[in-house]
């Protein structure tokens, strides 16, 4: 249901949120992994989940433009080197109590596009403290190997997480600096 209203929203009235998604890994193959911050009428519902970062693509922006800038704005990574893309969108559906409440009620879910990044930096560089005009996204990071993803995510987004796993698990191996 809407805030506004009692009627429900039926989800296939309702489009996809564009959205990009990033896997950035360390020298050591571990994932760069934020807790959600969680807030009133969140997508995310209520939990302590973690996620790698993602966001909206603006209207007339090209996914990997999208990619780098959502990076930066909840991470303040900058140090990375591109080294694969989900060549398909991923969609997933929101739970039918966030249908008509997340994302202002415009969408269903989100459909998405995923980059893998070799993180280059070093920790010092990372801040999820958001800048000027952004909320917080997370409230903590830590690197994590791949293999401990899915139990930490919330339950409604793993299948596309199995799919960027499937994908890209091959990326997340050590490498000698």
């Amino acid at each position: 249901m809407t805030e506004n209203s009692e009627k429900p929203v039926d989800p296939n009235s309702l489009p996809y949120r564009p959205c990009v998604g990033q896997m950035v890994i360390n020298w050591n193959g571990h994932v760069w992994i934020g807790r959600r911050a969680g807030s009133q009428n969140d997508s995310e519902g209520k939990g302590t989940w973690w996620q790698m970062p993602q966001g909206g693509i603006d209207p007339g922006e090209e996914p990997a433009a999208a990619a780098r800038r959502e990076l930066f704005e909840e991470t303040a990574i900058r140090s990375v080197d591109p080294i694969a893309e989900l060549p398909r969108w991923l969609t997933y559906d929101l739970p039918p109590e966030l249908i008509g409440k997340a994302w202002g009620g415009r969408y269903r879910g989100q459909k998405q596009r995923w980059f893998a990044y070799r993180f280059l930096g070093d920790d010092s560089e990372i801040n999820i403290t958001p800048p000027p005009g952004h909320d917080a996204e997370f409230i903590e990071w830590r690197w994590t190997p791949a293999t401990e993803l899915l139990d930490l995510i919330v339950p409604f987004k793993r299948d596309v997480y199995r799919d960027v796993l499937a994908a890209f698990v091959p990326l997340a191996q050590p490498l000698a600096r």
